[in-house]
């Protein structure tokens, strides 16, 4: 069994789109894997990207505000500080962990599997999307098509 529990981590992104996208990396994150995420984000998301996060230094980090800099496309947000409640991602990430709580994977591979397993519910389930919005305060009645 895996015993590091940062032996993978994953950044991922919730729309109002009713999509969620993810990535998966070995060990912690660092800026030049937040940047990694956010060009496969703007493959995936046609035209200009609102970024609502929290000011984790891999976000406010020299190497990620270069990026964004240069990519006029992708707007920020900033939560307030310590505020994890105000972040419909944490919701997600929260449900996806939760699913995970009795699992027992022998490897990395297993691990990575597991998560897509309970990124890819999260995808059937737009009400339970749509609610992470609403616990974070967020007033979306509902998503908008593609």
């Amino acid at each position: 069994m895996t015993k590091d529990r940062r032996a993978l981590s994953s950044i991922a992104a919730i729309t109002l789109t009713n999509r969620v996208y993810k990535l998966h990396f070995e060990g912690s994150i660092s800026g030049t894997q937040v940047i990694r995420f956010l060009k496969h984000l703007q493959r995936q998301v046609p035209g200009d990207i609102l970024l609502i996060w929290d000011r984790a230094r891999i976000h406010t980090g020299k190497l990620t505000q270069d990026y964004l800099q240069a990519h006029p496309e992708i707007h920020m947000e900033y939560l307030p500080a310590y505020a994890p409640e105000l972040n419909p991602e944490e919701y997600c990430h929260g449900y996806v962990k939760r699913s995970l709580k009795n699992a027992r994977p022998k490897n990395k591979k297993e691990m990575q599997n597991l998560l897509n397993h309970g990124f890819a519910r999260l995808r059937r389930k737009p009400g339970l999307l749509l609610k992470f919005f609403h616990s974070a305060g967020l007033s979306v009645r509902q998503f908008q098509l593609p």
